[in-house]
């Protein structure tokens, strides 16, 4: 891939990304490591080229199958937030989408798994990791709300759309001290939390109010 277009040019320049990193600061993002990640990842490169001039914007943009790319600001909070105190080696991913959260991890994290319900969707990020070099991302089309057993148990989980529960199948794949970080909720009613594993209980944080896609079941 041409490095002009990597390294973006106008809208997608690197000043453009200077200024969104000053945003996510002004908004309370203090992780100096995932500040530099988002500042260096291309997010032109997961939108469709037509919204690529708003690709550094703070907001959510349409990545098709009536998903959406998360905000900057919600990509570094849950990111942080999985990566308080001691930094997780294995992690699990459930909503690949367009794959911009996954690059984010993979460049902070040792191994990330992730799982895709929609075909189409996890086609095109696996092309997207290999254009940027990424192999330590093992991606799976399959219903994600049941995890990905046969790899856990993970030192962390993030959930990138919001069930209305939290599955109990995720929480029985964290580790001891392992961190859940997840929305949950309906339509304008949705809380992001972090739940923490402990010996015979979760700790349970509830963070601040989001909005999410819904996680829907099955594989299309």
């Amino acid at each position: 891939m041409d490095d002009n277009y990597l390294s973006g040019i106008g809208m997608t320049s690197q000043r453009t990304r200077d200024r969104l990193i000053q945003i996510l600061k002004d908004m309370g993002i203090r992780n100096k490591e995932v500040l530099e990640v988002i500042r260096n990842t291309p997010r032109h490169l997961f939108v469709d080229e037509a919204l690529a001039s708003r690709a550094y914007e703070n907001s959510s943009l349409p990545i098709g199958h009536n998903q959406t790319i998360s905000q900057p600001y919600i990509v570094a909070k849950m990111t942080e937030l999985l990566l308080a105190n001691e930094k997780p080696k294995k992690v699990l991913e459930v909503g690949t989408g367009c794959g911009y959260q996954t690059t984010v991890l993979a460049q902070l994290v040792d191994q990330v798994f992730t799982t895709e319900r929609i075909k189409a969707l996890l086609f095109q990020a696996k092309k997207r990791f290999r254009q940027l070099d990424l192999y330590n991302i093992n991606a799976s089309h399959t219903d994600g709300q049941w995890g990905w057993e046969s790899q856990g148990l993970f030192d962390a989980i993030i959930v990138t759309a919001a069930p209305k529960e939290v599955p109990k199948a995720l929480l029985s794949q964290l580790k001891i001290n392992g961190r859940l970080v997840i929305p949950t909720g309906v339509a304008s009613r949705q809380k992001l939390s972090l739940l923490t594993r402990k010996e015979n209980h979760f700790e349970r944080q509830d963070i601040e109010s989001v909005s999410f896609v819904p996680l829907l079941g099955g594989q299309i």
